[in-house]
């Protein structure tokens, strides 16, 4: 089950329940000590030094508790408790080089401004460039606002414990947090409380899709329809079909105009491909579609733009609008058991409701709200750092997976291509909300996937590995 964005306020709440419910504090820092060390070993190699800095409070335990569970590692504990002394110490074990350092010096419990003394210290933890993994939250940042309390350390690694806290959510916190990641078979109860905004896990996919039936053949799993492509831009639509077949329809038709159908056609296999035209009509057998990718180097005709407000409107199977497809359809309406999904980045949602990509990004819940509202109450994938799925009301869900080096031009056409894919899937259609959650993370699991085994990865490469994770 997803878990809920909380405030710091509220995770004390769950930690009285816990308590009193009899478990000892001693046997939850026992066990985020375990967690800790496990992360540890795999951003390290086999006999690597890695420096942990503990404080006085219960982060400082928790990182005394990893540094004992290591297995292969020097682990290095260096204790700070007196800033106006501890910088030499800190300094000397730094020039060492350890391969990483564990940031157990403050946690969520640091509520004023950080001394001088402590500000000199973080700031020669971040010049050292050595990897950090941040128990729970990074030291001085303000888990609430995201605001720092002076100086906080960038993080490479967040591994917070138990949920997420909402501060980190903020883009003002992205640089100190780093990779965000939740550890939660801590000893805690079950989580008692309850957010608008929910943390994806990759369990929440352990069933996902279910088993296709045996006796199933090409009809029983849709035909995922794309309407992408124009001149300087057809790879886009090469992109997006290879995303749609990676989703596993039982067909899939591209069209595309007439003049980029050959370099399309000639990059595709299993995809059909067709050139668009005014007369076109869509297969009878189209259960999903996917207008955008690439349209940018076309100057959409009168018609066409017709043609998708209209099927906007009315068709009755899911519809995908992405990049250049986003701007066309104004406030069109349409009946609300229609499944409408729009896959903006902060740029383009800007454009959709006439503002900057910064107070989208200031504000990225309602951002999404605002979008869908103006779409019909449509679903939203907002993408970037933490995509975000939801719509005007009910539950919004945080992608956790993912990394930078996403931002590649053919990223998100792989990942229209791919939600197409598997909403044209009479099954997965059900569920929109749990598809939606699948198909974002599968794009951000194969992203970390290849990164983990190859700088240098390329977008072909991640056509490739979608949908491949488990």
């Amino acid at each position: 089950m997803p878990i809920p964005v909380i405030s710091t306020a509220q995770m004390r709440e769950w930690e009285a329940a816990t308590w009193a419910a009899g478990q000892t504090e001693a046997e939850v820092i026992r066990r985020v000590g375990k967690r800790v060390a496990r992360r540890a070993r795999k951003l390290t190699r086999a006999a690597d030094t890695i420096l942990f800095l503990v404080g006085k409070g219960h982060n400082g335990d928790d990182a005394r508790a990893a540094a004992k569970q290591l297995e292969d590692r020097r682990a290095e504990v260096l204790e700070m408790f007196l800033p106006d002394t501890d910088l030499l110490p800190l300094v000397s074990a730094l020039q060492e080089k350890p391969a990483l350092i564990v940031d157990g010096l403050f946690g969520i419990g640091l509520n004023r401004p950080l001394s001088e003394a402590w500000q000199k210290i973080i700031s020669a933890i971040n010049a050292s460039k050595i990897p950090v993994l941040a128990i729970d939250v990074p030291s001085g940042l303000n888990a609430d606002t995201g605001e720092t309390f002076g100086a906080a350390v960038e993080a490479t690694v967040t591994l917070t414990v138990g949920a997420p806290k909402i501060g980190m959510l903020a883009p003002a916190a992205w640089p100190f947090v780093g990779r965000l990641e939740v550890t939660e078979d801590v000893g805690l109860v079950a989580c008692p409380l309850a957010s608008e905004l929910n943390w994806t896990l990759p369990e929440d996919f352990e069933n996902f899709p279910s088993p296709r039936p045996v006796a199933g053949h090409k009809g029983s799993f849709g035909h995922a329809v794309l309407l992408a492509g124009s001149r300087g831009f057809h790879g886009a639509a090469v992109l997006a079909a290879h995303g749609a077949q990676r989703a596993q329809p039982g067909l899939v038709t591209l069209f595309t105009p007439e003049n980029v159908y050959h370099p399309v056609a000639a990059q595709l296999q299993a995809a059909m491909v067709n050139v668009w035209s005014a007369e076109t009509r869509l297969p009878a057998s189209t259960s999903g579609l996917l207008a955008g990718p690439g349209l940018a180097g076309l100057e959409l005709p009168a018609d066409l733009r017709m043609t998708l407000r209209h099927w906007w409107r009315d068709a009755e199977y899911p519809f995908v609008l992405d990049a250049s497809a986003l701007d066309l359809l104004g406030s069109e309406p349409f009946v609300k058991k229609l499944t409408r999904v729009l896959t903006p980045h902060p740029g383009e949602a800007a454009r959709l409701l006439n503002t900057t990509p910064q107070k989208i990004q200031a504000d990225r819940v309602r951002a999404l709200r605002d979008i869908s509202r103006r779409g019909g109450n449509c679903w939203v994938v907002l993408k970037g750092n933490q995509t975000l799925i939801g719509r005007a009301e009910g539950n919004i869900f945080v992608n956790p997976s993912g990394n930078a080096h996403l931002a590649q031009g053919g990223s998100g056409d792989l990942l229209s291509g791919f939600l197409a894919g598997l909403l044209a899937q009479p099954a997965l259609a059900a569920d929109v909300e749990t598809t939606l959650r699948y198909a974002v993370w599968q794009h951000g699991a194969a992203a970390d996937r290849l990164q983990a085994t190859r700088a240098n990865w390329v977008v072909e490469d991640l056509a490739n590995e979608l949908g491949n994770a488990r």
